[in-house]
C-alpha cells in the first residue's frame, strides 16, 4: 500500500499523472497497428476526446484507467479511504461524464468501446476484443 503524503507531495503526484499517451493506450495501440487498422488519436472535435479514433469505420475506443473510470469488479477501482466524499463526487461525475459522451457519440453515428486498464494486459484476448467490435458492422443511429 502507498503511503499516504502530505498535501503538497500529493498535489505533485496527481500532477503526474498522464492523460495521453499512457501504458494501457500504448497497448491498445500496438493492437491496431499489428493489425493492419490507422487510427487517430484524441480528436478534439469529438464528444470526450476519444483516446483512438478509426474515421474510416466511424468507431472509437476509449481506454480507460480502471480506478479513475470505476471499473466494476476490479481491484483497482477501489475509493480512497481518506476524502472519501471528494472522491465518490469526483468518480461519479467521471462515470456520469462517460455516458453523456458516449450516447453524444452514438446520436452522431459513431460506435465506441470501452477498453479497461486491466483489460490491456493480455495481448491475445485485447486483439479478440478489438477485432469483435472492429469487424462488426456500424449501427446507423435512430
Amino acid at each position: 500500500m502507498t503511503p499516504v503524503s502530505p498535501k503538497p507531495g500529493r498535489s505533485g503526484q496527481m500532477a503526474r499523472i498522464k492523460t495521453r499517451g499512457t501504458a494501457p493506450e500504448l497497448a491498445v495501440r500496438r493492437v491496431l497497428r499489428a493489425s493492419g487498422y490507422r487510427y487517430v488519436c484524441n480528436r478534439p472535435q469529438l464528444p470526450g476526446r476519444p483516446d483512438i479514433v478509426l474515421p474510416e469505420l466511424q468507431k472509437v475506443v476509449f481506454v480507460h484507467g480502471c480506478f479513475w473510470h470505476c471499473h466494476a469488479g476490479c481491484k483497482k477501482a477501489s475509493t480512497p479511504k481518506t476524502n472519501r466524499k471528494f472522491w465518490l463526487e469526483k468518480l461519479n461525475r467521471n462515470i456520469e461524464r462517460d455516458a453523456e459522451q458516449k450516447e453524444l457519440l452514438r446520436r452522431l453515428g459513431w460506435s465506441s468501446l470501452t477498453v479497461w486498464e486491466c483489460q490491456t494486459r493480455d495481448a491475445v484476448k485485447l486483439r479478440s476484443k478489438l477485432d469483435r467490435f472492429l469487424r462488426k458492422p456500424k449501427t446507423r443511429p435512430c
